[in-house]
């Protein structure tokens, strides 16, 4: 019997892999710097419009940094049109009163505001910025637009220890959820998971923080702990499914399930320069290859886990197995294990000094050799 395939529900647009920042966490794809030139107004109005036709009610706005946008607010206004819930994921560079009272009158709903660290020093070194200062004062902005206060910080060995100042920063300004997200390592944080893996004792520290901070906000404040996958055994459903509930577009068009499949070998996905947004999803042979289950080899095959992981993440176990149809390393019974188990020993063992293997910052100097050394 056939796979009865749904609706997606959320449509993520990346408008733009530009971007002030540099970080090292960055998920967008190494080779950024080398991709084709970004959509036009029209391209990313016709993609609201096809994703709304198929059923998408949830809208991300993201990039690099959507802000750089000019015509934001027109992507915003359309999308509010169309009856989207609009979310704007954003680094709050660029977002000054002026443009949040424009952004608020076209209708955006919800603002994601990142910060890298509760200090301007580790803030502004993970992103190679001085933009501390700017986000404090743009999470004021948030709050005077009566938009919901929702803090996003990615976590990872440079920044776990500081858990509990982050948290109290969040109540300080008043977030109504905060996201805690350890690093996923693929895209640039794969380039620098040895500087980035922590130690299972400071995630458990973490998470001990986290709790008291539940108990002591209770409904004040959501805090949203994403557990690490290298630490615990376990693969994680990739995008509550392939191809079930999420469809990205990237800036230069490409349609995908998820931000990072572009890096799969064997595999070809839509541009929406040449093909709709419902073809792309129903039919071609990107976003069908890993629906379900019935892809699986063993151990996937067999496993009592199957439809809860639906196999974990395609682009961790070509990164790390280097075959997209592995079972995801992260996984126990993967056979490939043992390499996630040799990098959490080496996170054991300490991070290797900087000058052994300095972290490599998002820039598009570092984008294009990292894509001649992919060649």
């Amino acid at each position: 019997m056939s796979q009865v395939v749904g609706p997606p529900l959320w449509l993520l647009a990346e408008l733009t892999y530009r971007c002030p920042l540099h970080c090292v966490f960055c998920y967008n794809p190494v080779d950024y710097a080398t991709q084709p030139a970004e959509l036009s107004t029209d391209d990313w109005l016709r993609v609201l419009r096809e994703g709304r036709e198929m059923g998408a009610v949830q809208l991300g706005l993201s990039g690099g940094e959507p802000l750089l946008r000019d015509d934001l607010e027109l992507i915003v206004a359309e999308a509010h049109r169309l009856g989207y819930y609009t979310n704007l994921l954003t680094s709050g560079v660029g977002l000054t009163e002026a443009r949040a009272r424009a952004l608020k009158e076209a209708g955006l709903d919800h603002v994601q505001l990142s910060f890298q660290d509760s200090t301007r020093e580790m803030n502004d070194f993970l992103s190679h910025t001085k933009t501390f200062e700017l986000k404090n004062k743009v999470a004021r902005i948030i709050k005077d637009q009566g938009w919901p206060m929702v803090m996003n910080v990615v976590i990872h060995r440079l920044n776990i220890d500081h858990i509990d100042r982050i948290i109290g920063m969040a109540a300080e300004f008043g977030a109504e959820y905060i996201e805690l997200a350890n690093t996923q390592y693929y895209s640039w944080a794969f380039v620098n998971r040895a500087q980035l893996l922590p130690t299972r004792e400071q995630l458990i520290r973490a998470e001990a923080v986290t709790d008291e901070w539940r108990r002591k906000l209770g409904e004040k404040m959501r805090i949203f702990f994403v557990a690490p996958d290298y630490h615990e055994g376990r693969a994680k459903k990739c995008v509550n499914g392939w191809g079930s509930m999420f469809i990205t577009v990237t800036p230069t068009g490409d349609v995908l399930p998820c931000h990072t499949a572009k890096m799969l070998p064997g595999l070809t996905f839509p541009n929406v320069r040449e093909a709709s947004l419902r073809h792309a999803w129903f039919e071609s042979e990107g976003f069908n290859r890993y629906r379900g289950t019935g892809w699986m080899k063993e151990p996937c095959a067999s496993c009592e886990r199957k439809e809860e992981d639906l196999g974990g993440c395609r682009c961790q176990a070509y990164l790390i197995a280097n075959d997209p149809e592995a079972a995801d390393p992260v996984c126990s019974k993967s056979p490939h294990h043992a390499k996630v188990l040799e990098a959490v020993a080496q996170a054991e063992r300490g991070a290797p000094a900087v000058t052994e293997h300095p972290l490599v910052f998002r820039d598009p100097a570092n984008s294009r050799r990292l894509a001649k050394v992919a060649t």
